[in-house]
């Protein structure tokens, strides 16, 4: 109802309040007064006794300046509300064309964003490129220099003690490049989406009894097996999930004493197999075990710190993640401050099949 009469006065289509509100309130007083006297008057003889003057005072004088105050709280709320109103318009107006600026300013910055994005994703595609060719013109001639040196090394004993050990030294040396070679082409395969992944049923303890006879025995590494009995077989690529755990096995060994056990366990945990290699090394601190999986993250740096480029976890993330598995890590795993250990864990799903 205020509402209304608010907008009723606003709009103008009637008396403006300044006026009403000297109006009305004298329009009341004369007629109190008016009605008084005659009724007064009517009776009798006018006397001007204390009914009459109250009379007077109360429906002339107080009841109209009552009014009139009323009139003048309404009046102070109208021009309250119209003030309002109108700073409203001066924000909406303001805000609008705020609006249209970012609007603007937006699409501007979307279309600067879209064309630096397709530059990067050029610039991406020409660095795959160029490390895929990088890698396949280093892989020929060191197939070549490979070659030789083993044959070499064949007739070592032939050569003095001094360069036995070179070539020895060069034939490690070149090997290790060789696999850096190879491991920055398939993670560019891999990135790329070219890698082929064929899933199919594995068993897990016959795959991990061969990469052990590869990294580890020949080390003369202790390993302790723990497995869970009737394990299912997992669900993923054969050649690609035993690198992965070779090279696990391989960091196990690394980074660990070489008089420690390395721990081989894999057992089921709901639709995945768990499949981890403990290790009685110096773990990894806390603060390295976020970005240990990225792209050249190593827990371990500077002139000390264990020959590697830091691939091999991002590469064994990736293929795992391709294979619908993931890896983690948990360090550390022992109560002991100077070889705390660290366990890598693999969770791949379990090889389900249907009736068919």
């Amino acid at each position: 109802m205020k509402s209304n009469l608010f907008t009723w006065l606003n709009k103008g289509r009637y008396l403006d309040l300044n006026i009403l509100q000297w109006a009305i309130p004298l329009f009341l007083a004369i007629t109190a007064i008016v009605f008084e006297f005659v009724e007064h008057g009517l009776e009798g003889e006018l006397n001007f006794d204390l009914a009459f003057m109250s009379e007077t005072i109360i429906f002339g004088l107080m009841g109209p300046v009552i009014v009139g105050f009323i009139i003048a709280w309404m009046r102070e709320l109208v021009n309250a509300e119209k003030q309002a109103i109108a700073e409203v318009h001066v924000l909406n107006r303001e805000l609008e064309a705020k609006v249209i600026e970012r609007t603007a300013a937006l699409e501007q910055r979307n279309i600067e964003l879209g064309k630096a994005n397709h530059e990067l994703q050029k610039l991406d595609e020409m660095k795959s490129e160029f490390v895929s060719l990088v890698s396949h013109e280093l892989r020929a001639p060191l197939t070549t220099l490979n070659g030789g040196l083993e044959l070499a090394l064949q007739h070592a004993d032939t050569l003095p003690d001094a360069a036995r050990r070179t070539l020895e030294t060069m034939v490690g040396e070149s090997n290790r490049l060789t696999q850096l070679v190879q491991r920055i082409l398939d993670i560019s395969r891999l990135e790329a989406g070219k890698l082929d992944v064929n899933l199919g049923p594995i068993a897990i303890r016959p795959l991990m009894e061969q990469a052990a006879d590869v990294v580890l025995i020949p080390k003369g590494r202790q390993v302790e097996w723990k497995f869970t009995d009737n394990l299912p077989p997992v669900w993923a690529d054969e050649i690609h999930l035993e690198e992965i755990i070779r090279n696990l096995m391989r960091n196990a060994e690394k980074y660990s004493p070489s008089n420690t056990t390395i721990i081989l366990c894999a057992c089921q945990q709901g639709e995945y197999i768990r499949i981890s290699i403990k290790d009685h090394g110096y773990g990894v601190p806390l603060e390295y075990q976020e970005n240990i999986f990225e792209r050249f993250g190593r827990a371990q740096h500077g002139e000390s710190a264990p020959p590697g480029w830091g691939l091999g976890l991002y590469f064994a993330r990736k293929l795992i993640e391709a294979q619908n598995g993931s890896i983690n890590i948990i360090s550390p795993i022992w109560q002991d401050a100077q070889a705390p250990g660290a366990e890598f864990y693999l969770l791949v799903p379990v090889a389900t099949f249907s009736e068919e």
